[in-house]
């Protein structure tokens, strides 16, 4: 467990925390870029506990601006979207993307006044569908070569969701691989399909005659391990069938608060859970394909099936018990709350509260990638407070993938054998080869 103390250090992001000095040396997502369509692209933001406004202006360049007019402190998500930038209705006084006045009206004609003032801003780039800012000093690190960035559009979907709780036990369940058996178990293996999203562990199947929800049920105690990496940590984690195969799941943590996890054998998604304030958080997931291109308009339409726009709430929730039906529980499913592991995860991590006390918790064997992610999270924080850099802001470029697998393998040699189903799987994907000509 934790003292009260260093729960605050690694769950407190906002201006002036140790951890949002971290936090803020990283590209962090604000919006989806299909947020900002439309004949007025402005959106208001909440990112890291600061109010802020995102548009694209006519030239296709985005600003994230200071909500709060710099002249006396109007708020700009109301401005008038025109000549290039935003407007305060106030008093007329016109920003650009960079954050410049570029008029104040109401000031005498010939007045420099303008060239003075300038509207706190962040920069903004568009990555893998996400409009990413980088809110931290001096330049911003280069973005890692990791697949859902290298991937061409027609290869990727981005999505989001918010949760009311704060970012760490968000992420800290992605990162987990134990809870699969419990909180994801299923107590009939009937094959679903495959498209229906949230439900894999059921549909799919991983060989020697045994469905998914089947080994899940029936190796709750898997060998967990890790390695630490550049990025963050591999977790690597073994359900023995029998003596002679493994099923094998390679999973990552990237810093400082996302994972990437496969999806299936042709898909991963690479997900960030990304402070609003210290108690709501957003997960922003990119879906990256290593065969046909992804289907957009029907993978946006299931998703919003189960989010309300325009801030993309859940429609399951606290105020409905997330859906809890004890009927359900009995004979279905473990948690009682739909076939969807998203609705799972969230009840897990919002039912601990707006900020977990971690002064309560007892740690074991099944919670040591926690453990471990944690750890590498204090070094970070301790490293950036003594004036160095944390994981993935050197030489992130370089980077790609990371790998990942979910898979039967034989029970020797787990690890060579992983690696060439990587490689073979990275050698096939037309996409990654152009990518590499092009490096």
């Amino acid at each position: 467990m934790l003292s009260a103390e260093q729960n605050r250090l690694i769950t407190e992001t906002g201006p002036g925390s140790k951890c949002g000095a971290l936090m803020r040396r990283y590209w962090q997502p604000a919006a989806l870029a299909d947020e900002l369509g439309g004949p007025r692209p402005v959106k208001r933001v909440r990112l890291l506990g600061e109010d802020l406004v995102l548009f694209r202006d006519p030239a296709g360049r985005y600003g994230l601006l200071d909500r709060h007019c710099a002249h006396r402190g109007a708020d700009l998500a109301f401005a008038r979207y025109e000549d290039g930038g935003l407007r305060c209705p106030f008093h007329g006084w016109l920003y650009d993307a960079a954050g410049a006045c570029l008029e104040q009206p109401a000031e005498p004609a010939g007045s420099t006044f303008h060239r003075k003032v300038r509207q706190p801003a962040y920069r903004c780039v568009v990555r893998g569908g996400i409009v990413w800012a980088y809110m931290g000093p001096a330049e911003p690190p280069a973005f890692p070569g990791f697949d859902c960035f290298a991937a061409p559009d027609s290869h990727v979907f981005a999505f989001k969701g918010l949760w009311s709780c704060n970012w760490l036990q968000a992420l800290e369940v992605g990162i987990d691989p134990g809870h699969a058996s419990f909180l994801h178990r299923f107590f009939a293996d009937e094959e679903i399909s495959e498209a229906t999203y949230g439900r894999q562990f059921r549909a799919a199947t991983i060989g020697a005659d045994i469905p998914m929800t089947r080994l899940m049920r029936e190796v709750p105690n898997p060998e967990l391990d890790y390695e630490e990496t550049e990025y963050g940590l591999r977790v690597i984690t073994r359900r023995r069938i029998n003596e002679r195969v493994v099923h094998l799941r390679i999973t990552n943590m990237i810093f400082p608060h996302g994972f990437v996890i496969p999806l299936s054998r042709e898909m991963t998604i690479t997900q960030w859970h990304v402070p609003v304030d210290d108690t709501h958080c957003y997960w922003y997931a990119i879906f990256t394909s290593f065969g046909a291109p992804v289907d957009k308009a029907t993978m946006r339409a299931q998703r919003l099936a189960t989010h309300s726009l325009p801030d993309y709430v859940p429609h399951a929730g606290r105020a409905n018990d997330w859906g809890f039906d004890p009927e359900e529980q009995r004979s279905a499913t473990f948690t009682g709350m739909g076939m969807d592991i998203n609705v799972h995860d969230q009840w897990a991590v919002e039912s601990m509260g707006a900020i977990q006390d971690r002064t309560k918790e007892h740690l074991g064997y099944s919670d040591r990638i926690i453990i471990a992610a944690r750890r590498r999270l204090f070094q970070a924080i301790d490293a950036v407070a003594d004036g160095g850099d944390p994981p993935l802001v050197r030489g992130a470029a370089a980077l790609e993938g990371p790998a990942t697998l979910d898979a039967v393998v034989p029970a020797d040699g787990t690890d060579a054998y992983w690696r060439t189903l990587e490689a073979e799987r990275r050698d096939s994907t037309p996409w990654l080869a152009r990518a590499k000509e092009q490096a």
